[in-house]
């Protein structure tokens, strides 16, 4: 058993264009396929330490009924500019989960797309969420889900370039 989902596909897009989406925290909530995260507060990241506030919604899930709605930070743990971006969750619970979301960049062979590719890593959660037995907390078929929306989103023109 792993402590990591990691999954492909490839965009037909730029990497900028991509990039874009997912450093935009209203970005974050238009490709969410699992119905969470409801609205975001904050500029778009640039570097390693930049976060932004979602509104999410647990109910979506129903995994956790008395959770509902709260809010999380999140917070960019790696950035490195049309390439990687990653990031963990700061939330009111203790001690912090640890998990980290994220996704690498790179050029398609056909050199006009973008090959993505989404992670989700729980290998270094703090060992009091490792015994609640509650992860993956996002399916191998939400991040499949995610990765569609998030072509969609860019061939849609997602977002607006000035």
């Amino acid at each position: 058993m792993t402590d990591r989902i990691e999954l492909q596909r490839t965009i037909a897009a730029t990497a900028a264009d991509v990039f874009a989406v997912l450093c935009d925290p209203q970005g974050h909530v238009a490709i969410d396929s699992s119905g969470m995260l409801q609205d975001a507060d904050g500029a778009p990241v640039t570097a390693v330490g930049d976060s932004f506030v979602v509104h999410m919604d647990r109910e979506a899930l129903n995994d956790f009924p008395d959770l509902g709605r709260y809010d999380v930070t999140v917070q960019i743990t790696e950035f490195e500019p049309d390439a990687l971006i990653a990031w963990t969750i700061l939330g009111q619970i203790r001690p912090q989960i640890g998990h980290v979301y994220g996704y690498r960049l790179e050029p398609a062979t056909d050199g006009e797309s973008t090959v993505v590719t989404s992670f989700y890593d729980w290998s270094n959660i703090d060992q009091k969420w490792r015994d609640a037995g509650i992860f993956p907390v996002i399916s191998e078929m939400a991040i499949r889900a995610t990765l569609a929306i998030l072509d969609r989103t860019v061939r849609r023109g997602y977002p607006k370039h000035a």
